[in-house]
């Protein structure tokens, strides 16, 4: 089993940055409503928000347990159980999302004549020796890996605006279509992704070393990183336009690929591309590390037997989608509106609900006993 050893708040803020970047910049968020994504953006972090609060409340009611000790604590080894193996199932999906993401990417930008088993494989493997070390590995690799993300869309953003690329006059006129439609891109789809998939750090925040400092580094981490999920998000509507950019299936590729320093840099591309892989990789290996601490929750096995067995079911579950329009589909139509909303903020809330009625009787027996 998987033993707990304390981490820097620092490692764990700087990780939930970039596991919220992910496969955010992959697509154009809130396209629907064309040039008031930034509006819905805005909404779904503000619900985000909420959900961040839920998770801390649980977190600083029980300081000492992860996602899947509170559950088979507070309901019992039976249902708690079977809690934990959904929620372990639904984190093994999302990474297999982002595998299937990064195979398909580097299919379509690097190697077209490559067949997507071999990639994903090879990705697979790669990304399980870092998961089969623990968590502290992938907190360490991303304090190394942030200044070069960082780095990157800034330089990106630069080069952009240096060949006059940005154009505020396409995020006009505001409110086109009133509230309803914003609203509706917002909850639950855009709530349901980026925002409400940091549930997965309910299991690695027992393992900060300062539980004090904890709660406000997260709110403030995850006040920045979602102004920055959102400027990073408008910027394909101001340089694309809203109509080219909900209909590009990789916009900011297709946003970077307008730079031209041909005197500097032949193509930029490929940085972004980078980028993405990083990114993607950092996702994938949280959601990854989180079904492997469940799996070694739930059946008792050591963390790295548990690592090997996740990472397989992982790699076979990116195949569930036949083609990348269907996974697509899938996943922005079905997924992040009716499946995943149910792990994310329906089961949060009734945890935390079990857990407040169980304090308060528990409090109400022992005044009782006085």
């Amino acid at each position: 089993m998987y033993n707990q050893s304390h981490v820097r708040v620092s490692e764990l803020a700087i990780t939930f940055a970039l596991f919220e970047i992910g496969s955010t910049s992959l697509f154009l968020i809130g396209g629907d409503v064309k040039q008031d994504a930034w509006l819905a953006m805005l909404i779904g972090a503000l619900a985000g928000f909420l959900l961040l609060l839920i998770h801390l409340t649980i977190h600083r009611i029980e300081p000492r347990l992860d996602l899947f000790q509170i559950f088979q604590s507070y309901t019992g080894k039976s249902i708690g159980g079977l809690l934990s193996l959904g929620f372990v199932g639904y984190f093994m999906l999302e990474a297999s999302r982002n595998l299937r993401d990064i195979a398909e990417v580097t299919i379509l930008t690097l190697l077209p004549e490559t067949p997507l088993w071999s990639v994903m494989l090879i990705i697979i493997l790669v990304v399980s020796n870092t998961i089969r070390y623990g968590p502290e590995t992938l907190f360490l690799m991303c304090i190394v890996l942030f200044p070069l993300i960082t780095t990157g869309y800034l330089i990106i953003v630069i080069l952009l605006a240096a060949n006059g690329l940005i154009h505020f006059h396409f995020m006009l006129p505001v409110l086109e279509h009133g509230w309803i439609p914003i609203l509706k891109a917002a909850i639950p789809g855009i709530l349901s992704f980026p925002f409400g998939q940091i549930v997965v750090f309910l299991v690695f925040y027992p393992l900060t070393a300062s539980r004090r400092q904890m709660g406000r580094k997260m709110i403030w981490t995850y006040c920045g990183i979602s102004l920055f999920l959102i400027f990073i998000n408008q910027i394909n509507v101001l340089v694309l336009g809203p109509v080219l950019a909900s209909n590009s299936a990789l916009p900011l590729l297709q946003t970077v690929q307008l730079i031209q320093m041909t005197e500097v840099l032949e193509r930029i591309d490929p940085l972004f591309t980078i980028i993405l892989f990083l990114s993607l990789g950092i996702k994938m290996a949280t959601f990854f590390n989180g079904a492997a601490i469940g799996t070694s929750r739930i059946t008792g096995i050591k963390h790295k037997k548990s690592a090997a067995l996740i990472g397989a079911g992982i790699y076979f579950l990116g195949f569930l989608s036949p083609t990348y329009t269907e996974f697509i589909k899938v996943g922005r139509e079905i997924a992040v509106k009716y499946w995943w909303p149910i792990f994310q903020v329906a089961l949060p809330v009734l945890l935390l609900m079990v857990i407040l009625i169980r304090k308060s009787i528990r409090m109400g027996t022992g005044r009782q006993k006085t």
